[in-house]
């Protein structure tokens, strides 16, 4: 709307309020379902909670990009400087009237404001996490008692700095117009911390008990293929920010070519608008193909790597379950992708490719910060696996 402040914080502390009271529904839920079993319990417990509602805030996000709602809601936190889109229908309907093909409808509105909920109450959330976390910590310090230190609180720290980024990359998605490098590193913020929750769910688990071996050039193979896992989700948000997907219809071929018209130096132009260059003119269609196509030739490296690490890690004792789960994946990221070119993109298809490559990540990472390097794999006392598991429903 013409004249509308990009940032209107007049409906911050009504926001603050309802992600408190969003986030008091898990965090009542973990204390009664882990009364009487100590601290370092109930930390664990919020950690792995906290970790699968982060997911689904990352699944929502996808969803919010894929509706095309990013812009719902044009200024930031609120909409039109209210709390929610009721306070706002005047100014969405004026919006709507005067563009009725524009990203400002009513519905589109509720999407971006219910993800900016979901994230304000997982913000809640990781604060709490952080206060616990320090917490344990300093009672560890005044009586030690022969228990092992609970997990470095800079770990919950970090993450708390990081969702305070993230948020800032919120803000600017929508205040630079889905400018695609924002949003791109938006999507990599989530996956980022997906994976410091995972780490810290995980070692907390485990200690109480033995990380499972792996040989070091096994455990080096995991984190190489979690950075090749991490550069495909880059470059499956830059697909997807710039409207790449349907750029090739077909697979394998692309627009009945091996090798169609692409122009490589366009298509990784990174700072720049949506839908134009830096120096105003329009990207062109083989710009959009070699951002497609980029993404699909990384794939095949992607899917080879994670089909033999998921061989590999079945053979070790403790890590069969994270296997089954990347080969699993595997599948889902491939069946998806396709169904994305050919089918033309269909919501459900596209939201869960998203969900999938975050699931990687978070996999690899259990896997990483469930074992520890060693010259030849012996059976561990108590599989990582298990250590994460106790507290999942």
């Amino acid at each position: 709307m013409p004249g509308q402040p990009l940032y209107d914080l007049a409906p911050v502390l009504e926001l603050m309020a309802l992600g408190t009271a969003i986030a008091l529904l898990p965090l009542v839920w973990v204390w009664r379902r882990n009364r009487g079993r100590g601290g370092r319990a109930r930390l664990q417990a919020l950690t792995v909670l906290t970790l699968f509602l982060t997911f689904d805030l990352v699944l929502f996000g996808a969803f919010t990009r894929l509706t095309d709602s990013g812009l719902g809601c044009p200024d930031w936190p609120g909409c039109y400087g209210s709390a929610s889109p009721v306070g706002a229908r005047a100014q969405i309907d004026a919006a709507q009237q005067a563009l009725p093909s524009g990203p400002v409808t009513l519905g589109k509105a509720w999407v971006e404001m219910v993800h900016r909920y979901l994230a304000t109450g997982v913000g809640v959330l990781i604060i709490v996490l952080t206060a616990l976390a320090w917490r344990e910590w300093r009672r560890w310090r005044r009586a030690p008692g022969g228990q092992e230190p609970p997990l470095s609180p800079w770990w919950a720290t970090a993450t708390l700095v990081w969702v305070c980024l993230q948020g800032a990359f919120g803000a600017l998605t929508v205040t630079m117009r889905l400018f695609p490098a924002i949003v791109t590193l938006h999507l990599l913020g989530g996956v980022v911390l997906l994976a410091l929750l995972c780490v810290q769910a995980v070692r907390q688990g485990a200690e109480r008990g033995a990380l499972a071996a792996l040989p070091v050039w096994l455990q080096a193979a995991v984190a190489a293929t979690l950075a090749l896992v991490v550069l495909q989700v880059l470059l499956g948000g830059w697909v997807s920010t710039n409207y790449a997907v349907l750029a090739c219809t077909t697979f394998p071929q692309c627009q009945g070519s091996w090798w169609p018209e692409m122009d490589f130096a366009e298509a990784f132009q990174l700072w720049r608008p949506l839908g134009v260059l830096q120096d105003g003119s329009h990207i062109r269609f083989a710009a959009l193909t070699a951002i497609h196509y980029t993404h699909r030739l990384a794939a095949y490296a992607v899917l080879a790597a994670l089909g033999g690490l998921a061989w590999r890690l079945g053979r070790q004792p403790g890590l069969r379950l994270q296997a089954r789960w990347l080969g699993g994946l595997a599948l889902l990221q491939l069946g998806t992708g396709l169904s994305n070119v050919i089918l033309g993109w269909p919501l459900a298809a596209a939201v869960l490719h998203t969900g999938g490559a975050a699931a990687l990540v978070v996999v690899l990472t259990w896997v990483l910060s469930g074992s520890r390097a060693v010259g030849a794999a012996r059976r561990p006392a108590l599989p990582a696996a298990v250590a994460l598991r106790k507290f999942v429903p």
